[in-house]
């Protein structure tokens, strides 16, 4: 493995850019994630309706959801016995939607 390292704070902040961004664009990369954030593109939504708007089991939906947690990609909030989902970073939705006028 290739070892790069950081001389001054700028080449720290620009490797710590580039983590975090490879983050962004890993979590992203299964199309159950990018259904998700799409769906949640239109307002915040909790766990069920997004599990029954793709029709997959929750199981399932809620491992995706951590990961684009995990990402900064959203955040939820707690209603109830409800968990709601939004997205916390609108740029993700705005690289969705380029790329997908690139397959287009």
């Amino acid at each position: 493995m290739i070892q790069f390292y950081a001389n001054s704070l700028e080449e720290k902040a620009t490797v710590i850019d580039c983590e975090k961004t490879a983050e962004v664009l890993k979590a992203l990369g299964h199309p159950t994630r990018i259904k998700i954030v799409k769906y949640l593109a239109d307002g915040e939504k909790c766990v069920k309706e997004i599990w029954q708007e793709l029709g997959i089991p929750q199981p399932t939906v809620s491992q995706h959801i951590n990961i684009l947690k995990n990402a900064g990609i959203i955040s939820f909030r707690k209603d109830g016995v409800k968990t709601c989902y939004k997205i916390e970073n609108p740029k993700v939705v705005e690289i969705i939607k380029l790329l997908s006028e690139e397959v287009d």
